[in-house]
């Protein structure tokens, strides 16, 4: 007797012993899907710890925000005259101390030079003080305290007494006297004491990363192996420990911005005519009951920036931590 005659598909059976359709494209899915309906299907793909967080960054909207303010900084510190057409060290003192008006909307500083353009200019010193600081901190502090997490012994003993001693001199304080000498009006040795000061705080980080990171079975198998130590480091180690060194990198880009502000303010850091936002505080804060418009832009400006920068970095922790997962 014939077959009768079934439409083109797949027959499945169920787990109660009976039988349904499928057709023809779901059964070719259910076969594709991973595991499959017996389980043996390929498995999907592992995600990295690098691609989850770039995941959980992008649905982030403190992460949005902060990236396009600092996207914006960097931007009119790259090309200033984007946005402001003036010189900042142009000046009329028939203007001194007015406030806005056509064409200079936060009005005139102490010397009737136009604050706007000096905060818009100021940002390109902030953003190169908090970068270059940011960079050599992270390169020193990471490269000595992943060296003496690694090797340990008489190393790592003499790295932690030295960076004892750094912990224990105010950093305000340690500014005062070392650039008290600096007669330079250029922004390295602002840089230079940052990181001079700076990099014992990155590099205990990365000493305590790095000693947790090879204990792990991977960097034990590559050892047996017969993997050299460049290779455990560069391969095997780094790559798992460098996360906690960027957070606490990208966190104290702002504080370093706040600290030449804090520095110029004080008059040991930048030094006229450098434009800088520090320099307009402090020559502003004795003009704030006549005519407070030359310290709210400046100190504004500054303040958003500080602020722009932790958040990222906060954004950053919260994406890199597993804990959060």
């Amino acid at each position: 007797m014939p077959e009768p005659h079934q439409p083109e598909g797949a027959i499945a059976a169920t787990g109660m012993g009976g039988a349904m359709d499928l057709a023809a494209s779901e059964a070719t899915s259910l076969e594709k899907t991973p595991g499959g309906p017996d389980g043996g299907g390929p498995s999907a793909p592992a995600r990295s710890l690098w691609s989850d967080a770039w995941r959980d960054l992008r649905r982030n909207p403190i992460f949005i925000v902060s990236g396009l303010v600092i996207l914006f900084l960097v931007v009119i510190s790259l090309w200033p005259s984007l946005i402001a057409s003036g010189n900042p060290l142009d000046c009329d003192l028939a203007n001194a101390q007015k406030g806005s008006a056509p064409g200079h909307p936060f009005g005139y500083n102490e010397q009737g030079c136009d604050v706007y353009t000096r905060v818009v200019y100021g940002t390109r010193v902030s953003v190169t003080v908090g970068v270059c600081a940011t960079l050599g901190v992270a390169v020193i502090g990471s490269v000595l305290g992943g060296l003496a997490g690694f090797f340990g012994g008489a190393w790592d003993a003499v790295l932690s007494r030295i960076t004892d001693i750094f912990f224990a001199i105010p950093v305000v304080l340690g500014g005062l006297v070392l650039l008290s000498v600096v007669t330079s009006s250029t922004v390295w040795p602002v840089i230079g004491f940052m990181v001079l000061l700076g990099w014992p705080q990155i590099s205990r980080i990365a000493r305590g990363s790095v000693i947790t990171a090879k204990q792990n079975d991977y960097v034990q198998a590559a050892r047996a192996l017969g993997a050299s130590n460049s290779r455990m480091l560069l391969r095997h180690i780094t790559p798992n420990a460098i996360a906690p060194v960027i957070v606490v990198a990208t966190i104290a880009l702002g504080t370093y911005i706040a600290l030449e502000a804090t520095l110029s303010y004080l008059g040991v850091g930048l030094k006229p005519p450098t434009v800088s936002w520090g320099i307009d505080i402090s020559a502003a804060s004795q003009y704030i009951r006549n005519a407070p418009h030359m310290l709210l832009w400046p100190a504004g400006a500054l303040a958003i920036t500080v602020l722009a920068f932790i958040m990222l970095g906060d954004a950053v922790r919260d994406a890199l931590d597993p804990k959060l997962r």
